[in-house]
Parts: structure tokens; sequence; C-alpha cells
């Protein structure tokens, strides 16, 4: 075979060069036609299609643009936040008083609003026995029952005020500050069962008292809700209410006496309203 390529290539005749495998066709079925003549998808050139300047700036405008608007909406979700809201959730639940300077005197518990502090019937005992009188330099405890349910039994030295306006006289026209001022002044309320009445009072003489200081500032910052209220504290210190008995608000010999309370309590509540929306005409009115 060599001596005849030889011969063949000194006589002039030109050798065919052998064909190199393709890679594909080892590959290929031998099913399928030699060319599938398929388009080949053309590569765009940038050296031979320069993009034009209008385009260009176009979207360097536009990607700056996008670029502006994430930084702004990533401020307005961090500026949208409820600093207050934060501030008393974290008073809440790390037990801070009202303005949020100090801790609570009174060890506190869970109760129905979470928006209040209660306190166990122990703890009223507790204060009533002198046991935080190196902390607290006086406190009040409010009844915020009817005068029939006070009159028929309360805790020892509580005072007797269902009203707002009762309230806000008491506490807001000359307010009482420590004459210590590492000791403090607090305030307890309680009703028959503290789920209605006493915590309606709680949060009415706090949000009176924001109204008059500048926050935080409070002139009663540790305000307190007695858990469970009269209902569950004369059975377990009766000793410490005066009289030493119970009477309810649907007690069937003061029928008429509810009513009477309820519709005053109404007209009352009615009455504050309107001032209040007289102020805040006044307010719009004035230059």
């Amino acid at each position: 075979m060599l001596m005849l390529l030889a011969c063949r290539h000194a006589l002039g005749f030109d050798i065919p060069k052998q064909a190199s495998p393709n890679k594909g066709s080892l590959y290929r079925s031998p099913s399928l036609p030699e060319s599938l003549n398929r388009p080949r998808p053309t590569q765009v050139q940038f050296k031979d299609n320069p993009v034009p300047d209008k385009v260009k700036k176009k979207y360097r405008s536009s990607h700056r643009e996008l670029r502006k608007g994430l930084y702004l909406r990533k401020t307005i979700s961090l500026s949208d936040i409820n600093i207050t809201r934060m501030l008393e959730e974290d008073a809440n639940q790390g037990h801070l008083t009202g303005d949020f300077s100090k801790v609570c005197v009174l060890p506190t518990t869970s109760g129905r609003h979470q928006d209040l502090k209660y306190v166990k019937p122990e703890t009223v005992a507790a204060l009533l026995s002198g046991k935080f009188q190196d902390l607290i330099e006086k406190f009040y405890i409010i009844d915020c029952r009817y005068p029939y349910e006070y009159l028929g039994g309360h805790i020892q030295g509580a005072l007797n005020l269902y009203s707002q306006q009762e309230l806000y006289n008491f506490f807001l026209k000359k307010p009482t500050a420590p004459l210590d001022i590492q000791k403090r002044v607090i305030i307890m309320f309680y009703c028959e069962f503290s789920s209605e009445r006493g915590p309606r009072m709680c949060r009415s003489l706090r949000e009176e008292d924001r109204a008059l200081n500048q926050y935080p500032a409070l002139y009663y910052p540790e305000l307190y809700v007695l858990k469970g209220g009269y209902r569950d504290f004369f059975p377990e210190y009766s000793e410490l209410c005066e009289p030493q008995s119970y009477c309810p608000m649907h007690h069937q010999d003061h029928k008429a006496e509810l009513l009477r309370c309820r519709s005053q309590s109404k007209a009352w509540e009615g009455e504050r309203q309107l001032q209040e929306q007289i102020a805040l005409l006044g307010k719009d009115v004035s230059p």
C-alpha cells in the first residue's frame, strides 16, 4: 500500500486527504439526515452596532431613579415606625413606668387589657401593710364602683371616684408630686371585677395626663389596676375591707340606684365629649 502511494505521488497524482472524523457525527443517529439546515442565531456585535447615546442616557437615568426610589422606600419604612407604640410596648414588657424613666415599684401580672398594668390582691394587701413604704411615699386606691357598692364594702382607705370629672378634679387640678424624689406616688384602680369601670378610669386619667404634659412626661407615671377587682380581693382579705361585706352592682335592693347612677354617668360622659369637641373647634377657628 505504501509503495502504491509513493508511486502515485512520484507520477504527480493528488492523494485525497483523509477526512478527520466529525466529533458531532460520532454521536449522530444513522437515521438523521447529514445536515438539518438549522438557522444559527446571529450575535449582536456592539462594535459594529453601537448603542445610541440617547438610549445610554435614558438607561442611566432610569437606573439612577430606580436606585433613588429604593433608598426612599427604605427611609420611609424606617420613619413610619411608631416610636411611641414601641416605647409603650417595651414599657409593658419591661414593666417600666408610663414616662419610661423607672421600673415599676409593684410586681405586675397579666390582665385583660394589655395596655394596663395589673397587680394581684396579695400585692395590694402588702401595700396596705406597709411593705413598700421605703419606695412609695404616697398611694391612692380608687374605687370606681357606684356609691351604694362602695358603702356596701370597700378596701381600706379607698376613695370612691366613679366619674371622670371627679377623677380629673381630684388628681389634675393640683397634681401630687413626691417630696422625696427617690420615692413614688402611685394610683391603683378597681371596680367589682376590674374588667370595665376600673380600667376605663385608669386609661382616662392617663390620656388626660398625657394631654397636659409634653411627651413622655406625666404627673402620675405609675398607674395600676387590681386584677379581679373587689370580687377577688374580698374573699381573701376581708379583714382589709370596711365594712367587711360585699354589695354586688346588680343587688336586688339597689336596682333604682343602679339606673340612676348609669344615667348620670352617661350624662357626664356626654357633657365631657361635648366640651372636648367645643375645645377642638375653638382651636381650629383661632388664627
